[in-house]
């Protein structure tokens, strides 16, 4: 290859990378966990699944009124919230929702009653990665 074209191949290869950042689709956990009034629009009318997915936002057509295609929750380390109950160490407040226990950089699970449902992650040595055990 010539080195006039080494520039324009590293703007090739950014352009790249840049899609496969932005195209990657969030994961469940991301998306199920968030309310839907507390949605924002990540797409335009009429957009489908694959088009929303391709943004890397979330889709649900389930609920009528508020955006079909969303903005995800920050991605959290899922197998740092994976503890048991007893080991929770409390990161939010009575109430508190999934999005301000997110931007805590906290986990959020309130799936038991009377424990912390935004809590602390702990540190995983060894474990494999769990697709959200966590609950919606």
């Amino acid at each position: 290859m010539e080195p006039r074209g080494a520039p324009f191949l590293a703007v090739v290869l950014v352009l790249g990378l840049c899609t496969l950042v932005e195209g990657e689709k969030p994961s469940p956990c991301q998306c199920s966990r968030l309310s839907p009034h507390n949605r924002k629009n990540c797409g335009f009318p009429g957009i489908t699944s694959d088009q929303c997915f391709d943004l890397g936002c979330c889709f649900d057509s389930t609920v009528p009124g508020v955006p079909w295609c969303f903005n995800p929750l920050p991605s959290q380390a899922s197998e740092q919230c994976v503890m048991e109950v007893s080991a929770r160490k409390n990161c939010g407040y009575p109430g508190i929702s999934p999005e301000d226990c997110a931007s805590r950089q906290c986990c959020f699970s309130d799936v038991i009653p009377e424990v912390p449902w935004c809590f602390f992650p702990q540190s995983v040595q060894g474990n494999v990665a769990v697709a959200c055990l966590l609950g919606p």
